[in-house]
């Protein structure tokens, strides 16, 4: 087994009225911005993988662009300082991302997000279509009410009552026994994790056992989302979606014990210019088990999207 690539380095970038973490991959001359969003309670290194593969250079003669692949921390995670109004809403989670896409200068950029982040992408894309060339989402946390043990889990985090006593009950375990945990529920497979990911896994989770602010921020992102999940009407993520005019690819693991792999139909019914796939012997986070498989669907899109930027900023 080969070492993987070091995670990319990254710095503080303004989005409006705060600022985030971004990490960015070397790009290419002329290589076109993709923007990357984690999931709830992930970071930016989720997208390590899936970058080194997306901003290479494509063999002659074929048709999709090398990206310039930047994936940000949300605030309050990874290395992202907490927003000061303590909103967590996927609305004020939606003007983050957009407000930096706006400040770095250079979209529309292919936009990419898994899970809470599928969610932020979503609402971004609807309401922003001049940000965003192309959308894809990897197990977007869309509504389903539908009852599953471990979505149950994440209601139960969102209670301002339950929520940080469970994740404090939780710290009582070694980082190492709760990496092997969330690896259980997020992987097909937990042994194809990479023993160096292993690693930084576990460095990661202890770095974040020091943050004074991290389990306040999981709890309220938590609840932002269960709060989107019962949002009815023109308002809901459902609708956000089927306002979605650009091209989008959706991707679900066969095996997400998170967000159920059915609702791969209600998007391809919804979405309105979308291609959707399921992977086989895939859990909940399809770019960190699967990542060549992913990089093979999304320049699938990239080589069917319209060339010519719709509106924004020229790249470059």
């Amino acid at each position: 087994m080969t070492d993987p690539v070091p995670v990319w380095p990254g710095k503080l970038a303004s989005y409006g009225t705060g600022e985030v973490f971004v990490r960015a991959a070397p790009a290419l001359p002329g290589a076109e911005p993709a923007m990357l969003v984690h999931g709830l309670g992930g970071s930016s290194t989720n997208w390590t993988d899936l970058m080194d593969l997306l901003r290479q250079q494509p063999p002659a003669g074929q048709p999709w662009p090398a990206l310039a692949c930047e994936a940000l921390d949300l605030p309050g995670f990874g290395f992202s300082p907490p927003r000061d109004d303590e909103d967590y809403s996927i609305d004020a989670l939606a003007a983050t991302v957009a407000g930096l896409i706006e400040k770095r200068g250079n979209w529309p950029v292919h936009l990419i997000g898994n899970s809470l982040g599928g969610a932020v992408c979503t609402r971004v894309a609807a309401r922003r279509p001049d940000l965003v060339r192309t959308l894809t989402l990897i197990s977007p946390a869309l509504p389903d009410l539908r009852p599953r043990l471990l979505p149950l889990r994440v209601t139960l985090l969102s209670s301002p009552a339950l929520g940080p006593w469970l994740v404090t009950r939780s710290q009582r375990a070694s980082a190492q026994a709760r990496s092997e945990l969330m690896l259980k529920g997020i992987y097909f497979d937990p042994q194809s994790r990479h023993p160096q990911r292993r690693i930084e896994d576990i460095a990661e989770l202890s770095r974040r056992d020091q943050v004074d602010y991290a389990n306040r921020v999981l709890v309220r992102a938590a609840r932002g989302l269960v709060v989107e999940y019962m949002r009815p009407g023109a308002r809901s993520l459902w609708r956000d979606a089927a306002r979605v005019a650009g091209p989008a690819l959706i991707i679900h693991g066969s095996h997400d014990r998170l967000v159920n792999p059915l609702l791969a139909a209600r998007a391809a019914r919804v979405f309105s210019r979308s291609r959707v796939v399921v992977l086989p012997r895939t859990g909940h986070v399809a770019m960190m088990e699967r990542p060549a498989w992913v990089a093979r669907e999304i320049r699938s899109l990239l080589a069917v999207a319209p060339s010519g930027l719709p509106g924004g900023r020229q790249a470059g």
